[in-house]
């Protein structure tokens, strides 16, 4: 055989090896990765070649799916009140994808879950009747919330303080998924991106921000708890003005004339006075005080509800001064809605903190569970019966005769705490608005309820926890308890 012919032979060979290892490779290794990757369209194919599964709220879907008029999707998603419920549900879309519920229960909503199957769908490998998500809200909460909000840049969550249960969840400004749940929605979707309120971020999840002076209500617990003060109701050792150590900055308090000298933490509470708990924080102590945020789920970075929420920050390696600052929610502290409504919920749950959820149960087609997720919530001990009593205690002060007089609600018990957080720079832009806290009716029914309002109408000088966030609390409180 001729030398050249050899050679080019022997290389066609190897070329065609080289191509018989490549495809066996792909066959076998990489095949779940492109199966599973994002931009095969086969996939939104399976997923849409049937109606999904739902959304359950109150024994009521408030998702569908519509036969589409053409195009290899067969069916889309649809929703039922998409703006109030879009902070639950996410949205499922043919070309952006899933998020929140219908992201973390894609396979269970498309049928592909084998937990669905039957042992013959497993031999056959057919897709199962899809299943449903059924979730914790009040739909009655989350209107509530929903309405009171309205046109204000905010957030608001309601839990259940005995099983953990939230019962309402909103962010608003809001949108509709059904907007974006297509194949030809790409102007919805760009004007849903540039839009600068940035309405698809679930503000009462994921946005940690300044919590302002509703963090004293750690403070307060940490106090008590570290047996710095033994009562609510034991005069402080908190000069007015307080001067941050190493420093010529002294903290000012809202109200001029609150008698906030050695001031007690009912008091303190009451009145909001920034000098006791800076103070407060300077004495326990940096570590002391993370150690107390963390058992109420600040720095927790898998919290979820099954939603991924952000991570409600206490900081490290401060100065005193600086310290001093996190006592009144301010440096580096953030949280979401979520993290001071667990507060307010473990407060009234007598000190124990349930995990918060909004999925009560998975079933199958036929209604049968599949997981139940408040048999599955778990508990913790945050402060003792003694302390958290105390300021349940105090925090009823806060709206019968302090600076939460806004949430008061006849035939029912409500504790609060205000708050107003600085924001931008030396407090340039308009405060944040806070409220948290928690309602008991004479029936036995409870609720904790955390607002945060971003922006409003309202002039700067009008801007406050009681006037902004406390009405929109105490709607969903109405709301979850009659």
């Amino acid at each position: 055989m001729n030398k050249t012919i050899r050679h080019t032979a022997v290389f066609t060979l190897l070329l065609v090896v080289a191509l018989l290892v490549r495809a066996t490779w792909v066959q076998f290794h990489d095949s779940k990765a492109l199966a599973e990757d994002k931009l095969n369209k086969r996939n939104a194919i399976k997923t849409y070649a049937h109606p999904l599964g739902d959304i359950i709220v109150a024994g009521e879907p408030i998702t569908g799916s519509k036969r589409t008029s053409g195009g290899d999707l067969a069916y889309k998603r649809t929703y039922k009140n998409g703006p109030l419920y879009s902070s639950v549900t996410g949205y499922s879309s043919q070309v952006y994808g899933a998020t929140q519920l219908e992201g973390i229960f894609g396979d269970l909503l498309d049928g592909s879950d084998n937990r669905l199957k039957n042992p013959l769908d497993t031999l056959t490998n057919k897709r199962a009747d899809p299943g449903d998500v059924v979730t914790t809200i009040d739909p009655a909460v989350q209107k509530a919330g929903y309405k009171a909000l309205g046109d204000k840049k905010g957030a608001a969550v309601a839990i259940d303080p005995e099983t953990g249960r939230i019962l309402g969840m909103v962010s608003t400004p809001s949108y509709d998924p059904s907007k974006i749940s297509g194949s030809a929605d790409g102007d919805a979707w760009k004007a849903l991106l540039g839009d600068e309120d940035k309405p698809m971020v679930n503000r009462a999840l994921r946005q940690p921000l300044p919590p302002g002076s509703t963090f004293k209500l750690v403070v307060a617990a940490a106090a008590l708890e570290d047996g710095l003060y033994d009562s609510v109701d034991q005069r402080t050792a908190s000069p007015d003005p307080y001067t941050l150590p190493g420093t010529r900055t002294s903290i000012p308090n809202e109200v001029k004339s609150a008698p906030c000298e050695n001031a007690s933490l009912r008091t303190a509470l009451q009145w909001s006075c920034n000098n006791v708990f800076t103070k407060l924080a300077v004495d326990l102590g940096q570590d002391k005080l993370r150690a107390q945020a963390e058992k109420f789920g600040f720095n927790t970075q898998k919290l979820d509800v099954p939603v991924r929420a952000g991570v409600s920050l206490y900081p490290k390696g401060m100065d005193k001064a600086s310290t001093g600052l996190t006592g009144i929610g301010q440096f580096d502290v953030t949280a979401t809605p979520l993290q001071m409504a667990m507060v307010s919920a473990a407060i009234a749950n007598g000190g124990e903190l349930r995990s918060p959820h909004m999925v009560s149960k998975t079933t199958d087609a036929d209604g049968d569970v599949l997981k139940d997720y408040d048999e599955d919530a778990g508990s913790q001990r945050v402060v003792s019966e003694s302390t958290a009593e105390q300021l349940e205690s105090a925090m009823q002060s806060v709206v019968e005769k302090g600076t939460a007089t806004n949430a008061r609600i006849s035939g029912a018990t409500v504790g609060g705490k205000t708050g107003t957080a600085q924001h931008g720079e030396n407090n340039s832009k308009t405060p944040y608005a806070w409220f948290t806290s928690y309602a008991k009716g004479s029936d036995g029914k409870e609720v904790a309820v955390a607002v945060i309002v971003e922006s409003s109408d309202a002039a700067r000088s009008e801007v406050s926890g009681n006037g902004l966030a406390a009405p929109i609390a105490t709607a969903m409180m109405r709301a979850a308890l009659h």
